[in-house]
């Protein structure tokens, strides 16, 4: 799902029947309002602690978010530093609480509707141990998505039950605890409520109720006015159990004249308790890989993936040096890698997986490398590439330096599997001809590795052997931070066709990629000038060509508006259009990509 999706769906979710926090009358709290509070809170306070335990002071020079995020990471955070993926990670949250009311709508334990306590806290245990679980995978986004579905239902318990009616003032904690039991539940047979034929009632509690502080929830009956009898509702338009007596509701999601101060004591208490469910995780995690999940801290893992065959030897330096250059770039810089990989591949040898967490012994592994062995050329590149999936997280960057076709061709499904499950990216650097002998039941050529490469998002650049030092400046773009694809087609054959894509003010570095032999194109602006392939250094932007590649970077930051590119070919060829994100709203209130993006 894109961010822009994921937000449209919010926004559609919240506009229909929902069984929530919903922003009615006056400042009314909802779950996004009490979601970023609880968040902001404890990144703040882990960002405090971060930096007095590494000797620096946390002060943000604004509410920006990447003030926030430069102040965290502190002054060895060179260069400049984006808070767009601090503000993906909020918005991913966000979204999937809001889908709760979505895709759960009818479900009582996903609301604590129904007197479904343990239910409910089943969901919020479980989704704890899996968010734990994710973060020691480093597969942060699984963990956000799992934390915006918990923090919902967290939340409902005080706005669905009547927790806040029962004079409580601090979360209940054994929500978050499985070991520790849920006491003094109303039973089925006991009457909670009593009837309110206006349905605008203060407190319909039962007096009994509230004197043995029994523990109830409204019921909810999307379809169905059925309820156990004196059982007290949800209340509202949407709840069909509402109009059956005893009438009326409980629920607190909306502030009303009736229930301001209940309301806002389940708002507070609510709010709490998210605060204490982000601590508990906090505590499991550690400060630096809850950083890491709230898009933070460094987050990225870069993986070399080498051919070290003996056709390689006139390569082996050039590969060296361009995995010097990308590591030596990112240095103290906020996309500095959290951990480097390196899969050495040969024939019929690869690996094994070395890793590090240190830039330095990473480059010292890699002057290791020696070309030799290796007899026909397709070599086991895909072999090695699947250890570096397998070996590295979700979301990984992976470089693949080859000369040669894929020997285990047999894997190709596999590795598209693999990138498709754990969103990596791949790029390929391939010199050396497009040769297809093989020996195997079909044959492989390099299209092989352009069509893993357009699947992950990244490139697959094809140069001399001379040429390879000149890839790097693409290498140094496909591993920028807040990267996101704007727009990326593919095209086998080639045809003439006309490519129109929008930029605004959310975005920077606009770079166009193409690759293919043959290439014929014109690129338009918003204002209807025009630059061709044959003009190096024009108005609109300046050219760049390596082997297949040609590599176009925008001139202007104006560039706001309705671009177009027209490509004419008779080969297979690719185009991306790439930028960086440039959030211009604050922490407190929710952003939204204006372009329909995948970050990288």
């Amino acid at each position: 799902m894109t961010l822009l999706l994921g937000i449209a769906l919010l926004a559609w979710t919240l506009s229909g029947p929902t069984v929530a926090f919903v922003p009615i009358g006056g400042m009314a709290s909802t779950h996004i309002s009490i979601t970023r509070t609880a968040l902001l809170q404890k990144v703040k306070e882990t960002c405090q602690a971060v930096a007095e335990a590494s000797g620096y002071e946390f002060k943000p020079t604004g509410s920006s978010p990447e003030e926030l995020v430069q102040a965290c990471l502190g002054p060895t955070a060179t260069g400049d530093v984006s808070g767009a993926k601090f503000i993906y990670a909020l918005q991913e949250i966000y979204i999937q609480n809001g889908l709760v009311d979505h895709y759960f709508v009818n479900s009582a334990p996903h609301h604590f509707s129904s007197e479904a306590f343990l239910e409910g806290r089943s969901l919020i245990t479980q989704g704890m141990a899996a968010i734990k679980a994710n973060i020691r995978k480093e597969n942060f986004q699984a963990a956000r998505e799992t934390l915006g579905r918990v923090l919902h239902t967290l939340q409902d318990f005080y706005s669905h039950s009547n927790w806040v009616e029962l004079d409580n003032t601090e979360p209940y904690i054994n929500l978050i605890h499985p070991d520790l039991p849920l006491e003094n539940l109303a039973d089925k047979d006991t009457a909670t409520c009593s009837d309110c034929a206006s349905g605008t009632c203060p407190n319909p509690i039962l007096p009994n109720i509230l004197k043995e502080k029994k523990l109830t929830s409204g019921y909810m009956g999307i379809f169905s006015s059925d309820k156990p009898k004196g059982k007290c509702s949800h209340g509202g338009a949407s709840d069909l159990t509402s109009t059956a007596v005893p009438r009326g509701g409980i629920s607190k999601d909306e502030r009303r004249s009736d229930n301001v101060a209940l309301h806002n004591a389940a708002v507070n208490v609510a709010t709490a308790a998210s605060l204490e469910l982000l601590q508990d995780i906090r505590l499991a995690a550690g400060d630096n890989d809850f950083l890491r999940m709230m898009g933070i801290a460094r987050s990225s893992v870069l993986s070399f993936v080498i051919d070290t065959t003996g056709s390689m030897s006139d390569d082996i330096d050039d590969a060296r040096e361009a995995a010097y250059g990308i590591i030596d770039s990112k240095k103290g810089t906020q996309d500095e890698p959290s951990e480097y990989i390196l899969v050495p591949f040969n024939d019929p040898s690869f690996g094994p997986l070395i890793r590090t967490t240190d830039p330095n012994k990473m480059k010292s592994e890699i002057s290791k490398l020696t070309a030799n062995d290796g007899g026909d050329t397709p070599e086991m590149c895909l072999s090695g590439l699947q250890l570096a999936l397998t070996g590295a997280p979700a979301s990984s960057h992976i470089y693949v330096f080859t000369d040669a076709t894929a020997k285990d061709i047999d894997l190709k499904d596999t590795i598209d599997a693999l990138i498709r499950i754990t969103k990596s990216r791949v790029s390929f650097f391939m010199t050396g001809a497009s040769s297809r002998r093989r020996r195997s039941l079909r044959a492989a050529s390099f299209d092989d590795y352009k069509d893993l490469a357009l699947v992950s998002g990244g490139q697959a650049i094809q140069v001399s052997k001379k040429q390879l030092s000149q890839a790097t400046d693409v290498i140094f773009d496909t591993s920028t931070s807040a990267l996101v694809t704007v727009l990326q087609r593919a095209r086998n054959p080639g045809k003439q066709e006309t490519f129109p894509f929008t930029l605004d003010q959310s975005l920077k570095n606009i770079t166009i990629y193409i690759t293919g032999t043959s290439i014929i194109f014109t690129l338009t602006n918003p204002d209807g000038m025009t630059q061709n392939q044959d003009q190096a250094s024009g108005q609109l932007a300046t050219i760049q060509t390596v082997g297949n590649l040609r590599r176009i970077r925008l001139n202007s930051e104006k560039h706001t508006g309705a671009w177009k590119i027209q490509i004419n070919s008779n080969q297979p060829y690719t185009l991306k259009v790439t930028g960086q994100i440039l959030y211009v709203c604050s922490l407190h209130r929710v952003c939204s990509l204006v372009a329909s993006v995948r970050i990288l």
